[in-house]
């Protein structure tokens, strides 16, 4: 961690963007301890910000969906320009929260206090006009309006679209059953807090960051927990097979149980689930079943309109849509082929979006792929290519008290690493690799990982 002059840092586990000249002691968001927030030398939202505040704009600005990417975004506007009407429209009825910390609300460790981004008056002394509780039916483009679900319009001269994605449920037989839901929302997750009681058997369809968060707080709310996985280990998309092992322990040694390659082929019960069936023949009990299997994007108001929609809403490099006055942010937003889908992105995606619909010119040229994860209490770092793409790769794995690294080179260069327990290490590897490190001397050495990693921690 080294000093910044940006004034920003980014919590290396869950993204958030502290802009203060000193890093917090603890992420208010994943609860990650200082030494995770890396110094953020460059940020072109930061700058960008005062090439904006020349815009004298006196339009209507409209911001869809009031998670991060559009509290961002009107985070970003407001400090560009004061002028201008702002409007943020959310179909949840609660101020908006950090949806990170819905699994950490689940379990008790934060109350209702804690979820919001900013209290009513922040909306209040910022000119921004929050509607809660109320939903978009279309968005007609002609006459530059939004209509509401009561048929009321909204003219706008700037519109974001932050309107986010919802749970993707597979086709399930018994999907529709009392008892099965998904965790979203702070309405999911209170709904959840309703049914739970101590003692009873919760299922949770998906072995991925939330999935396995999710089946950590329901285990510290006293029910039994089944965690159903289809690949051969938990996180493949992050972690390879050593790495889903060890997460495996640590799992199962909070109590929470673990089946691995497992189709689920219905969820049984009556009105009510009872248990999940899978395709094997083997059922897993449960008064609750959380459908954690990823999202998709909710592009389709923006599709009715007309904007270019691919999977999710295309956008340029100032997330600008296929209409001159529509920008679109965060998990709806399609860039260069890519949706993020996580908190570092929406965050960016809604400031950039913010700057350039104030009259900025913001650019977003995507973010490197990098994982820092803090699952059940177990910090994870999963950076680069973390298997070898050809036989010119070099692996080099060490594992001792508590401690994981494994780092992949190819032509002299860390391509991708893997590391369980060291912060110090993971931020430096994270440079080393965005900074393309040249390592000949220090491979020319046969030097093992856990040298390597001292190399790293020492610089």
């Amino acid at each position: 961690m080294s000093d910044s002059r940006s004034g920003a840092w980014r919590c290396m586990v869950c993204g958030y963007i502290h802009r203060q000249s000193a890093a917090p002691d603890e992420c208010p968001i994943c609860g990650a301890a200082k030494s995770y927030f890396e110094a953020m030398a460059t940020e072109a939202p930061i700058k960008a910000e005062f090439d904006a505040r020349t815009a004298n704009f006196s339009g209507n600005l409209v911001v869809l969906g009031a998670g991060i990417a559009g509290i961002s975004a009107v985070e970003a506007f407001r400090k560009a320009t004061s002028g201008g009407t702002v409007t943020l429209i959310t179909k949840e009825s609660s101020l908006p929260y950090y949806r990170l910390n819905l699994t950490r609300y689940l379990a008790g460790e934060i109350g209702n206090d804690e979820l919001p981004i900013h209290d009513r008056a922040w909306y209040d002394s910022n000119n921004v006009d929050l509607k809660l509780g109320e939903e978009v039916a279309d968005i007609s483009l002609g006459d530059r309006r939004v209509i509401m679900r009561d048929g009321s319009g909204m003219p706008f001269d700037r519109l974001i679209i932050t309107i986010g994605a919802h749970p993707f449920v597979p086709p399930l037989a018994g999907a529709h059953r009392e008892g099965v839901t998904a965790l979203r929302t702070l309405h999911d997750a209170r709904l959840m807090l309703k049914q739970l009681r101590p003692g009873m058997t919760c299922a949770v369809v998906g072995g991925g960051i939330l999935g396995l968060e999710a089946a950590g707080a329901l285990a510290a709310r006293g029910a039994g927990v089944s965690v159903i996985e289809g690949g051969e280990w938990l996180m493949p998309r992050q972690l390879n097979k050593r790495a889903g092992e060890i997460l495996l322990k640590h799992v199962n040694g909070l109590g929470i149980k673990v089946v691995s390659n497992a189709r689920t082929k219905e969820l049984i019960g009556d009105e009510r689930v009872m248990g999940v069936l899978m395709e094997d023949g083997r059922q897993i009990p449960a008064d609750l079943v959380v459908v954690a299997t990823g999202v998709r994007p909710n592009s389709q108001l923006a599709r009715r309109a007309g904007l270019a929609v691919k999977t999710g809403v295309i956008v340029d490099n100032h997330l600008r849509s296929s209409h001159p006055s529509v920008y679109a942010a965060g998990d709806v937003a399609e860039h260069m082929g890519v949706l993020y889908g996580n908190w570092t992105a929406c965050q960016y995606q809604g400031g950039i979006a913010g700057i350039n619909a104030a009259g900025g010119d913001a650019e977003f040229g995507g973010i490197p792929r990098s994982n820092s994860l803090k699952v059940l209490g177990l910090e994870l770092s999963s950076i680069g290519k973390f298997e070898p793409d050809g036989p010119e790769c070099m692996v080099l794995e060490s594992e001792s008290d508590g401690e994981y690294i494994r780092f992949v080179f190819k032509d002299r260069q860390m391509i991708g690493a893997v590391l369980i327990g060291d912060a110090a290490v993971s931020l430096a590897a994270k440079d080393a690799i965005e900074g393309r490190k040249d390592f000949s001397g220090v491979l020319a050495k046969d030097a093992s990982a856990a040298q390597v990693a001292e190399g790293l921690r020492t610089t």
